[in-house]
Parts: C-alpha cells; sequence; structure tokens
C-alpha cells in the first residue's frame, strides 16, 4: 500500500539535498564570472527541473536524472510550465548543460551521463521547438498534431 506520508519525507529530504546542491551549482556559477541576472535564471530552471519534473511522479536525485531531458524539454515543460516557449526551451538546455557539467566537475556524475545528455539535446531539440510551436499554434486544436500522434 502506497504511504503518502513516507512518501513526502522522502521527497523532502532530497528537496534539502537538491538545495545543497544548488547553492554549490550557484557559488560555482559566479566564480565563471556570470551576472547575477544569469545565475537567477539557471538556478531557476535548474530548480524547477530538480524540485518539480524531477519529483513529480517519482523520487529522481539529480544525478540519475540527465536521462530525463527529452520527456522535460519535450513534453513536461510545455504543458507544465505555464512560461514555455522555444526561447525558455533553449534557455532550460543552456541551464542544464551548466548544471551537469557543475555535476560532472564535482564528480557526482560521469562523463558518459553529461555525453549521453548533450547527445539527447542535439538529436532532439529541433523537434522540441517544434512541438512547442505546435503547442501554441492556436489554429491546432487537435492535441494528437501537437504531440505527433496520429489521428
Amino acid at each position: 500500500m502506497f504511504d503518502y506520508d513516507e512518501y513526502e519525507k522522502k521527497v523532502e529530504s532530497v528537496r534539502e539535498e537538491n538545495q545543497k546542491l544548488l547553492d554549490q551549482f550557484q557559488t560555482w556559477l559566479k566564480a565563471k564570472g556570470l551576472t547575477e541576472k544569469t545565475i537567477y535564471r539557471h538556478i531557476f530552471n535548474v530548480e524547477f527541473y530538480i524540485n518539480n519534473f524531477l519529483l513529480y511522479e517519482s523520487i529522481i536525485k539529480p544525478a540519475e536524472g540527465s536521462y530525463s531531458i527529452g520527456m522535460f524539454l519535450g513534453y513536461w515543460f510545455i504543458k507544465k510550465a505555464l512560461w514555455s516557449s522555444v526561447n525558455s526551451i533553449k534557455e532550460n538546455i543552456a541551464s542544464l548543460k551548466k548544471f551537469y557539467t557543475f555535476m560532472l566537475e564535482k564528480s557526482y556524475i560521469s562523463a558518459d551521463k553529461l555525453n549521453k545528455m548533450k547527445e539527447i539535446i542535439k538529436d532532439e531539440k529541433d523537434g522540441w521547438f517544434e512541438r512547442m510551436r505546435r503547442y501554441d499554434d492556436p489554429s491546432i486544436t487537435d492535441m494528437d498534431q501537437v504531440w505527433g500522434h496520429r489521428p
């Protein structure tokens, strides 16, 4: 039987770990010489990914979440983030690349994980952008046309 209280405790524990990781990431970004505005944007994007998407249906820690970027940017983000746009998808790509590069530099993930994530981005990003455009197109009323399903 599903114990919601136990699940919430685990989620809260992961969120606390994630905050420590975000603090380290922020320090890393500052050391790279980024502006406060740019740092804020990266932290916002990564925090949404690791504390909302990765914890939405199950508990996935950031080190295990790099392969989920396709589902996030190609579907979930488009549907759940009211501010989603082609530009915000591009911003999230940049933020998540930086975050997982940081994770590699801190030895939290392997180079293989980062490279696989970058490969997913390279192979799928044009499809994400097109899906976003279709989702925003008021002339498209059949959601199967947005997500690529055949009627």
